[in-house]
């Protein structure tokens, strides 16, 4: 069984770069490319590929956004993030999405093969020029936490707020009441919190209103 990937990044030129490289690589495919984060959750969801690279910043849905999407669509897919930026939030944002790969742009020709040969062992990957800078421990501010968070998961969080119990958020958003479950825990662990208490406190501190 060949290695099945999807390539998603919004410049065309690069994406073309990337799906050479990985073409090239014995036993590997690049099923499909991406222009944005929304299509790559579509191709994912579709084609259930062993990889996706995901650029960081794109129009229309980030690579944040979308990782956290793939996550729910293609459960066993792994994720490696591509970005220029070294800064410290978005690996932790991408992370805390779900990727277990973070390589920056300018070092993907090297270390993207790599990259993807390493989570693909159940491992993580950070490009060699930032991994030696340690993540930060976040500040408690709670507006920039939630910066964090996908659309679904910020309208799930608003219902919790609101008061609604897990099969009301259920109903109101056509999902299963184990998904809910699934994006408290979510939302428990990208915004550093143990219990539902902590979640609300934190929503609220960040000016979060309820959907009204």
């Amino acid at each position: 069984m060949p290695l099945t990937l999807i390539v998603c990044d919004d410049h065309a030129l690069f994406r073309e770069g990337l799906t050479l490289l990985l073409n090239q690589q014995p036993g590997w495919r690049v099923l499909a490319q991406a222009a944005h984060g929304a299509e790559a959750v579509r191709l994912a969801a579709e084609l259930q590929p062993d990889v996706v690279i995901l650029d960081v910043a794109m129009p229309t849905m980030s690579g944040i956004d979308a990782a956290s999407a793939i996550r729910e669509v293609a459960e066993r897919t792994r994720i490696v993030a591509l970005s220029m930026y070294s800064d410290a939030h978005y690996r932790r944002a991408m992370t805390a999405s779900g990727a277990a790969a973070y390589v920056l742009k300018n070092e993907a020709s090297a270390e993207l093969v790599e990259a993807i040969q390493v989570v693909l062992r159940g491992e993580t990957y950070v490009s060699p020029s930032i991994a030696r800078v340690p993540l930060p421990i976040p500040q408690r501010r709670a507006d920039r936490d939630l910066d964090l968070l996908s659309e679904r998961e910020l309208t799930v969080l608003r219902l919790i707020v609101e008061g609604l119990r897990t099969r009301e958020i259920a109903d109101a958003l056509g999902i299963s009441a184990k998904t809910v479950e699934t994006y408290r825990a979510r939302l428990m662990q990208k915004l550093g919190v143990d219990n539902l208490a902590g979640l609300i406190r934190m929503a609220l501190r960040a000016g979060l209103s309820s959907p009204g």
